[in-house]
Formats: structure tokens, C-alpha cells, sequence
């Protein structure tokens, strides 16, 4: 069991080694441990004098403790931790006829057991100990490791695991990116992050820097011959290193022959029965390829509407719900896992409140939908009657449009509300299949539904139409499944498709925004190219608009690292300033050298406006260096822009455990929690937060108007939308110290919620709480499809 040595001659710095130790520390613990040893691994050797063990490939061989001993050490290595406690773990566990897989297992185990709040870093001791097995498989397997990587390459194709498109490089070409591989990254990874790398996005028998390689050139194969080899170096650096994340589809499906790269696609539904199947079946499309799709519903009639002409023949839209749901279930993500549906419907259709209904426990089982997520589409106009106690009215949408003649789903903004002003004046006349609520009451009804289940999702259809670059081309329906990403939409035409990646702030120094920038929004414009949408609708759009979404990661980390909080709003907004700024600038760049997006004429962009559609003057009321942005704007109008949205922040909830950071922008659950897996409890401790310690404040004591406060910043900035989700600690004396008694009420949760929407939120996502007492955190899974 002797641990594999680096296999290249590169010596490349690792950015998270040692996390944050003084080599004082790390000099006294190997002290430690020499000094140890003599009293411990003697006893070792005598209690084990002739045990046989199983080898990997099934032959025999004496047990060799100097081997355990090794692998045990070089687990270790550079840790705060000591060696010898593990060695003593395994003692117990070691009989006559053991796998040596079965040993590794068990120090794996070992390490688990001995992690803590006090002791994180055996975390990492078993992520090294995974990734050494994962390199003693593949070795066994392939009969090879590291060191040959234009073989590993070969091997993969002739097992038709690799698309052939890798052969565009020839083997002078591979030979020389494989001396690019740097096998000590792989020890960068905890448990959790080696076990999700593993078995989420590695193919069989391959490697973590095979893997990342073969993408990075992949992802450059389209560049010009002359500069490609370099491009992909770049990329392959940043990916490996850590301070790019690709998004799921991208990672998982980029080397596998014809697969679609696409994170997020959002459909929309028109009211005849060819539309609404046709979209079953491009939802279908979308999960079998890993994509996690939204579906707007909001034209289809309602509850009671007539049906070729016979009055209360409609079902409304519940059992169309249905279909998608059974979609979702029926037609998985590869068999990773379920496909993932949110169903947009807007906030004055007649069905709303059966929608709020429809995963709730009681009420007709034909009409309940568990395994979709509901989405609200609602417009200014709802929450301002929401404030003001006001009547709200629920209306078919089929009679609006047969009768007034009105499309009421395009509708928003003061249109909405000039229209919506003409169906209430139509009451009773034209208008004969209605509701009309109290809006206060409506929206409890909401907040009662996300407090039980974290659910539906909240898109404010003003505030991000508002901000929609392509108004000249259309509007957005709704928002994707993580709320973050969002573009025009039109029913049997175009579907939105954006690719995503995340900058990992936790990894990303200051002076590396710019180069980083610039890299994420190159690649994904790269996959643009390369893709293969599932269905004609969503190439349209992807070849119309070029959607992409670059996003960020680990901002507690770099908020830690600092000394910052959630409430230093002005090293918030000019961090996000940063990346808006080059993210910008790098799609502009592009236009230059490969034209403007297709729609770009017309659009906000060629009007001087940025960042969705910000005039110039509040750009430069919100920079802290306004003269760039000037710049800019002139550059856009002049030579275009590559992509007509940018930056989109993706919730990140899995993919950030493989970055070793936390979770997109928002604060983290807890400094050091048990995740629950299918196989028992794994530890999550993000180390910088670790670091800081005494001075971070956890996600469930922290007022959550702070962390809407925050977001509203970073939304000045970002141009598509921010995975934000909300959790309320329903515990007393959290947020209230002075009041132990006091426990967050339905207003305060309200009184949140419409500060979102006022300081111009695009979106909610999950609200999440901690329930009275048993601290345990209600709502159902992240998204895994957008998590990059």
C-alpha cells in the first residue's frame, strides 16, 4: 500500500496548501509524531505477524505495515493532526484474508470518526486517503496512472468513453498537455469533495487531472491553431487549480460523445395541446441530458374555463403540472438522478391557490404534483397591494384573451398595469370566471406554503424585465430552476439555454479577478460552439442570444479572510464591481474578435446601456472607478457585445463541496455540520471559515434582512440574477438577544420578504428554516443541475 509519488517534474504551488498553519506548527507536529511513533508501531508489527491481505487485483501477499504506515503518513502530511492516533484506529480492524481495500476503507473511516469542531483537517487526511484509492483502482484497471496522458486519452476512446473530437490535437499535442498534470492538486480535495469529484462527474477508469485536462482542451479545441494549446493551458490551470468551476453538465458530459453542456433552459407553454406536449417532450429532452428546465404555464386556461366551447370543461393547469412531474421522474438526468422542473405560473392566474395547494398532504391525490418545484411570477403591482391590503383578482387567462383580446402573460411593467386596470373594469361584464382575494392574505398564504416546504420560488417579472437587455426581441416569463439565470422566451420558438461557470473567491486573489474574468467568460463562450442543445428551440436561442452566466462561489471564505462581514457593503459592491467590469469587458473583447451576439442591434447593450440596462450616469453613482466604465460603454457601442446576458450566480450547493469552498455568495449554514449521505454523515468545515472561527457569524443566527441587504448590492452588478435563498432561525432569542423570549414571527418573514423585492431582488429562491428546538434545517435538495 505504498503511496503514489507525483509522476510529472512540475512543482506547482498549491492555493489552499497548509490553509492559513505557519510552518512553526506544521515543524512541530512532525515532531510530534517522530516522537511518537517508537511507543506505538511496534506494538503494530507484533499484534500483525502473519496476516495475508487481498490485493487489489486478487492476489496474496503478507501484510506490510511499513506500506500502511506510509499511506498513513503521506494522508497526513502538512495536517494538523497526528498520524499515529489513526494507525492506532486501524489495529482493531486488521485479520487474516483483508482487502487492502478494505484497509484503506477503514482508515478512511478512522479519519472520519476522529474529525471534529476542534479537528477538522481529518477531513482532508480522508479525502487523500479516497484519492489514493481512486488512483490504486485506476492503476489496477488500466494497468497505468499518471504519466502517460495521450494513452489514458486513447484508452477512453477506444472504450468509446471519449468523444473523438480530442483527436483534433495530435499526439505531439497531448504528449505536451500531459506534462501540464500536476497529480499533487488531487490531494487538495476533503472527503466530501474526493467523494462527489468521484462519483458525480469522473468517467470510469479515469483520473481527476485527466478529467479536467481533457475539458480544458475540449473547451479550446475551436480556437486558432496557432494559440489553442496555450488557451487550453490557461484553462486547465484554473480549473485544476481551483479558481474556475465548471457547471455539472460542462464537467460531466464535455468529453462524453454528444453530450449537451447546457445548465439552464427555460420553456414556456401556449394553450392547445400541440404546445403543451411538445414541451413535455423538450423537458424530456432537457433531463435526459442533465439540464434543469422551467416551464411557464401561465396562458394555459384555468380551473372551470370552456373547452371547445363547453363552459367548466377546463382542469386547469394542475394536471398538466402532473405530466411534467411524472417527466421528471420518469426520464432521469443520465440516472444520475431525477430530472428537475420548476413550473412558473403568474400571481393573477385563477389557479394559484390550488397551485399553493398542489404539494401540500391533504386535498384529491390526482391533483397534487411532490416532485416539481413551484415557482410565483409576480409583478410590482401585486406586491404593492399586497402592502397596501388591497384586493387582488385571480382571472382566467383564456376569456382575457378571447374577450379583450389581450395576451395578459407578455404583459408587465405599467403595460401589466394598464391592462390589468381594463379586466377589472370588465368585471362581471366581459369578464365572467374570476376571484378576487385579499393580496395581504394571499401572500400569507404563500409564506405559510415556504415555511412548510421551502417553496415556490419568487420571480419579481418587473424587476427583471426591467433589467432585460433584449426588451426590442421580446420579454422573460419567469426564472430558470435556481432562480439565477433567465433570457426571452417564445413558445415554440426559442427556449432559453445558458451554460454556466463560477469563480471560486475563496481561491481567486484579488490581482487574479481580471485574468480569471476573462477565462470564464472565454470558456463558455467556447461552449456555446460546442454544445449540442436537445432540441431545436433552445439552439435558436443559444445561435440568437449566446447566453452565459458567470458566477461566484466562496464569498464567506473571502469575506472571512478579510475580516469582513455581510454588512461591508462597499468591499462588497466594489468585489462584484471587479468581475462585472471584466466579465464585460471580456465579452466585448470577443465582439471584436468574432462579431456581436445576433440580436445585439437594437438591444440595451447598442444603446450604451450595461449591465442588463443601466444607464450610463447610475453606473457610475454605484463604481468606485467610474472612468473605466465610460470607456466601456463606448467600446460596447462600437464593436458590440459577444453575449447579451454575462453574469448569473448560480447556487452552487454540491459542486462547492468539490471546490472546497462555500457555497455561492451566501453565508454558510454552520462552521463545522454533518451532511447526511446516502452511505451515513460526512463532515463539512469550509477551512477559511474555520480560520476565522471566533469571528464568522453562521447563516442560522444571522438576520436574513442582512443578507438581502447584501444581495441587493451584488444584483447592482450582476446582470441575470443571484441563487438567493433565505433562512429563518424559528428558534427564541437568535436574532433578538436582548429578548430571549422572542422568536421570529410571520411578520418579520414577510417584512423580509417585500424588502427583497424593494431593494430589487430578481428573484427568492428556497426559504429555508430551523425549526423550533431540534435545529434541523426544512426544505428539499439545492439544485444539482446549475451546480457549478
Amino acid at each position: 500500500m505504498q503511496p503514489a509519488l507525483p509522476l510529472t517534474s512540475n512543482s506547482v504551488s498549491n492555493p489552499t496548501s497548509d490553509r492559513g498553519r505557519s510552518s512553526t506548527t506544521l515543524k512541530q507536529h512532525s515532531a510530534d509524531n517522530s516522537a511518537n511513533k517508537s511507543s506505538s508501531l511496534p506494538k503494530l508489527e507484533a499484534d500483525t505477524p502473519s496476516i495475508q491481505v487481498v490485493r487489489r487485483d486478487g492476489s496474496l501477499a503478507d501484510l506490510n505495515i511499513t506500506k500502511i504506515r506510509s499511506v498513513v503518513e503521506w494522508a497526513c502530511a502538512e495536517q494538523d493532526v497526528n498520524s499515529i492516533t489513526l494507525e492506532a484506529g486501524l489495529t482493531t480492524r486488521l485479520r487474516n484474508g483483508v482487502s487492502t481495500r478494505d484497509i484503506q476503507d477503514n482508515l478512511i473511516d478512522c479519519a472520519l470518526g476522529m474529525c471534529s469542531p476542534t479537528e477538522p483537517e481529518w477531513r482532508y487526511v480522508a479525502g487523500r486517503l479516497h484519492i489514493w484509492s481512486l488512483w490504486k483502482d485506476t492503476q489496477v484497471a488500466r494497468g497505468f496512472g499518471y504519466g502517460d496522458y495521450a494513452r489514458a486519452v486513447q484508452w477512453q476512446i477506444d472504450r468509446k468513453r471519449y468523444d473523438r473530437h480530442i483527436l483534433k490535437y495530435s499526439t505531439a499535442e497531448l504528449t505536451e498537455a500531459g506534462t501540464w498534470i500536476n497529480p499533487e492538486w488531487d490531494k487538495d480535495y476533503d472527503y466530501a469533495g474526493a467523494v462527489l469529484l468521484t462519483k458525480r462527474y469522473l468517467l470510469t477508469d479515469e483520473l481527476p487531472q485527466e478529467a479536467f485536462l481533457t475539458c480544458a482542451l475540449l473547451l479550446a479545441a475551436n480556437e486558432k491553431p496557432e494559440i489553442r494549446l496555450a488557451v487550453a493551458k490557461k484553462f486547465y490551470q484554473a480549473i485544476a487549480k481551483r479558481k474556475i468551476s465548471l457547471a455539472t453538465p460542462i464537467l460531466a458530459n464535455l468529453r462524453v460523445p454528444n453530450g449537451s453542456l447546457s445548465s439552464c433552459f427555460i420553456i414556456a407553454m401556449d394553450d392547445n395541446l400541440e404546445s403543451i406536449f411538445e414541451e413535455i417532450t423538450n423537458a424530456a429532452r432537457i433531463s435526459k441530458n442533465g439540464g434543469g428546465v422551467g416551464v411557464n404555464v401561465s396562458r394555459i386556461r384555468a380551473t372551470g374555463s370552456w373547452v371547445m366551447g363547453k363552459d367548466n370543461a377546463s382542469g386547469g393547469v394542475i394536471p398538466w403540472v402532473k405530466l411534467l412531474n411524472d417527466t421528471a421522474i420518469a426520464v432521469n438526468q443520465g440516472g444520475r438522478r431525477a430530472g428537475a422542473v420548476t413550473i412558473g405560473l403568474d400571481i393573477w392566474h385563477l389557479d394559484v391557490p390550488e397551485f399553493l395547494e398542489m404539494q401540500a398532504e391533504n386535498g384529491d391525490r390526482r391533483r397534487k404534483a411532490y416532485d416539481v418545484f413551484p415557482q410565483l411570477v409576480i409583478v410590482d403591482e401585486f406586491m404593492r397591494r399586497v402592502e397596501a391590503k388591497e384586493l387582488w383578482t385571480l382571472v382566467d387567462p383564456y376569456e382575457v384573451k378571447e374577450k379583450l383580446g389581450i395576451d395578459l402573460a407578455e404583459q408587465w411593467g405599467e403595460n401589466f398595469n394598464a391592462v390589468y386596470a381594463r379586466i377589472e373594469a370588465e368585471l362581471n361584464r366581459e369578464i365572467k370566471l374570476y376571484k378576487q382575494v385579499d393580496a395581504r392574505e394571499l401572500f400569507k398564504h404563500i409564506m405559510r406554503s415556504q415555511v412548510e416546504t421551502g417553496m415556490p420560488y419568487l420571480a419579481f417579472k418587473d424587476t427583471i424585465n426591467r433589467a432585460n437587455p433584449n426588451k426590442h426581441q421580446g420579454y422573460i416569463p419567469g426564472v430558470n430552476l435556481c432562480c439565477e439565470s433567465f433570457s426571452n422566451v417564445k413558445p415554440g420558438s426559442e427556449a432559453h439555454c445558458c451554460n454556466l461557470v463560477s469563480l471560486n473567491l475563496a481561491n481567486v486573489e484579488s490581482a487574479e479577478i481580471a485574468e480569471m474574468s476573462q477565462l470564464a467568460v472565454r470558456i463558455l463562450d467556447n461552449t456555446i460552439d460546442i454544445t449540442k442543445p436537445p432540441f431545436a428551440d433552445s439552439k435558436t436561442h443559444n445561435d440568437k442570444y449566446r447566453t452565459i452566466g458567470v458566477g461566484c462561489m466562496g464569498l464567506a471564505d473571502w469575506l472571512a479572510k478579510r475580516h469582513l462581514t455581510y454588512e461591508s457593503l462597499k468591499e462588497i459592491s466594489y468585489l462584484f464591481e471587479e468581475v462585472a467590469y471584466w466579465c464585460t469587458a471580456a465579452s466585448m473583447e470577443l465582439a471584436k474578435e468574432r462579431g456581436a451576439y445576433e440580436a445585439f442591434a437594437g438591444s440595451e447593450w447598442s444603446q450604451g446601456k450595461l449591465l442588463g440596462s443601466k444607464c450610463l450616469d447610475e453606473i457610475l453613482k454605484l463604481a468606485q472607478d467610474p472612468e473605466r466604465w465610460v470607456q466601456l460603454a463606448q467600446d460596447v457601442q462600437t464593436y458590440g457585445i459577444r453575449n447579451s446576458h454575462i453574469t448569473a450566480i448560480a447556487p452552487n450547493t454540491s459542486s462547492s463541496l468539490v471546490q472546497g469552498c462555500t457555497a455561492s455568495i451566501l453565508p454558510v449554514y454552520s462552521k463545522f455540520f454533518y451532511d447526511k449521505w446516502a452511505k451515513g454523515t460526512v463532515p463539512i468545515a469550509p477551512p477559511f471559515i474555520q480560520d476565522c472561527f471566533w469571528f464568522y457569524r453562521e447563516n442560522k443566527s444571522l438576520d436574513q434582512k442582512i443578507v438581502v441587504k447584501a444581495v441587493a448590492v451584488m444584483q447592482q452588478w450582476i446582470d441575470t440574477g443571484i441563487s438567493m435563498e433565505l433562512l429563518f432561525n424559528l428558534n427564541q432569542g437568535v436574532y433578538f438577544p436582548d429578548e430571549p423570549e422572542r422568536a421570529v414571527k410571520a411578520k418579520d418573514i414577510f417584512e423580509t420578504l417585500v424588502m427583497a423585492w424593494k431593494e430589487g431582488c430578481k428573484a427568492v429562491y428556497y426559504v429555508r428554516t430551523v425549526q423550533k428546538d431540534d435545529f434541523k434545517e426544512s426544505s428539499s435538495e439545492g439544485c444539482a443541475a446549475c451546480a457549478n
